[in-house]
């Protein structure tokens, strides 16, 4: 049975679609060893590939495919050549080679829903319903696949960044701790170490100073040594 409406043999001027259309393999070879583009499109815009697909003449599908034929093309209603298709070992090397099977034109409607409208054979109804069916088992592996690993790269940041908050915690901690040393030890070497002492001893004398004058009671005096005792 033909898919391609009946007078579309009669207003292709092209002798590589019309090779497409009669399946004459050997015409259509020669035309594109001679330079013929596999992607030209008839009136409605479908390409050797829709023709041939519709036909049922799936060597000469592969043929195109060789030379270089776009399988994903379009026609002007949005079909891919899987939308005009009826025939179960094109349907096989079409989505063997890429196209998807759930793939919508612009009325929404996939291969699936369109073969069933033309009444093509039981045999092409069910493998179209079981590739279908598997790209959806696919699809919702793949969706669950990808949020679990979503989630796992999300625990995954957060350990990392609480492990590189408290290094760094860590390291500035130790950086403080590395710059005080570093400056006591510049303030030692250029004063000396006897200045420096000196200069201890000195605050410290301050600071005892201070204390009596606040308090009013020298440190150490002979009444706190009895106390003591």
């Amino acid at each position: 049975m033909s898919y391609v409406f009946i007078n579309d043999s009669t207003q292709t001027n092209a002798p590589l679609l019309q090779a497409c259309i009669d399946g004459d393999l050997g015409y259509a070879k020669c035309l594109l060893e001679s330079g013929s583009d596999p992607n030209m499109r008839d009136s409605r815009g479908r390409t050797g590939m829709h023709l041939a697909a519709a036909r049922g003449n799936v060597d000469t599908c592969r043929l195109l495919h060789k030379f270089g034929a776009d399988l994903l093309a379009t026609d002007y209603q949005g079909n891919t050549a899987l939308h005009l298709c009826g025939h179960v070992d094109t349907i096989q090397f079409l989505v063997s080679n890429g196209l998807k099977i759930d793939i919508c034109n612009h009325n929404g409607t996939t291969p699936l829903v369109l073969a069933k409208r033309r009444g093509v054979n039981k045999d092409a109804i069910r493998l179209l319903e079981g590739l279908e069916e598997q790209e959806v088992k696919g699809f919702n592996r793949s969706s669950m696949h990808s949020k679990l690993e979503a989630l796992h790269m999300a625990e995954s940041e957060s350990a990392m960044e609480s492990h590189s908050l408290l290094n760094s915690n860590l390291q500035n901690s130790e950086g403080v701790l590395s710059s005080f040393r570093t400056t006591w030890q510049e303030f030692v070497e250029d004063l000396g170490f006897w200045r420096v002492l000196l200069l201890l001893v000195v605050i410290a004398l301050l600071s005892l100073g201070i204390a009596y004058y606040v308090s009013g009671v020298l440190p150490f005096t002979a009444n706190q040594l009895e106390l003591v005792h």
